[in-house]
């Protein structure tokens, strides 16, 4: 198909490169209309540069601002020329990380009226017209409430998109429906490389780790490797959250990690395209040579 057009919402700044910076600077490279969506400005977030640590929300709680100026920079590495806020910057602040204060705002993102979301995110839907969406799982990915709120509000809007009764606009049905995943297999594989580079980074034990899936629950496998520059210029971009030595990266916690360049992801609804052994198989020779889509518009008219 040639006019592809594939949305991805996300929670905060940096998520959005983190987990599909390389699907997202393949495809706009490719031509395709990337839309990103991110629910808040991330201003609960911790900061890595002691030069910068007065804008936390402790301090002068400016890192808000500061990390629309990050995200910005970070979409013109990958290429996104269309990025958006849902309903508008600063309209839902961060919550923070699960079980603290700030949950408890009435602005907080965690706090937000589903269908009230929702429909700021049908909106753009209506106007984008997406044949691909792209989210976490019900878990938020690891269990933070914006990304388990980014998840609800992402399948409430996909619900309700398509229907003729709700809002304003031509309804629109998207496609395909995803989450992202990394399989437990990469994950493995990548705790055993850091551990032999030696210094540097904080290698954490992957069965303590609140995300990683089982790999033959992954249907679609992005070879991104091509872009993997363009995603390390969006890391380097988010200076306050991402330490980056290629080709691994750290957040504030110093817990090294793999920017991959090959990025996976779990069909939830819609028709699975045409699939292959993936792309995984090469990197690294782990895991087992799955059937998996390369192609998120796989199988669409």
């Amino acid at each position: 198909m040639t006019d592809r057009r594939l949305m991805l919402v996300h929670a905060h700044p940096d998520d959005e490169t983190i987990g599909s910076g390389a699907t997202m600077a393949k495809y706009a490279a490719e031509g395709a209309h990337v839309v990103l969506v991110t629910c808040t400005l991330g201003e609960e977030g911790e900061v890595i540069p002691p030069e910068l640590a007065h804008l936390t929300a402790d301090r002068d709680d400016t890192l808000g601002k500061h990390r629309i100026g990050e995200l910005t920079a970070a979409c013109e590495a990958l290429g996104v020329a269309d990025h958006r806020f849902l309903g508008g910057p600063g309209r839902w602040r961060d919550s923070g990380m699960m079980g603290v204060a700030s949950n408890d705002r009435d602005t907080a993102f965690w706090q937000a009226d589903l269908d009230e979301a929702a429909g700021e995110l049908v909106k753009i839907i209506r106007e984008v017209r997406p044949q691909v969406l792209i989210t976490y799982d019900k878990n938020g990915f690891y269990g933070h409430p914006d990304h388990i709120q980014a998840h609800r509000v992402s399948w409430r809007a996909f619900e309700l998109a398509a229907d003729p009764e709700f809002g304003e606009g031509e309804p629109w049905r998207i496609a395909k429906f995803y989450f992202t995943a990394v399989p437990m297999s990469v994950m493995r594989g990548d705790e055993k490389a850091l551990r032999e580079r030696g210094a540097g980074f904080f290698v954490e034990e992957v069965g303590d780790l609140p995300f990683g899936c089982a790999d033959q629950d992954v249907t679609t496998e992005i070879d991104g490797r091509a872009h993997i520059g363009e995603k390390f210029g969006a890391m380097r971009a988010h200076a306050t959250q991402i330490t980056v030595d290629p080709p691994w990266f750290a957040l504030s916690n110093n817990a090294g990690q793999r920017a991959f360049g090959v990025e996976h992801f779990i069909l939830r609804a819609g028709v699975r395209g045409p699939a292959g052994p993936g792309a995984s198989i090469e990197v690294g020779g782990l895991g087992e040579p799955y059937d998996r889509e390369d192609d998120l518009f796989a199988g669409i008219d």
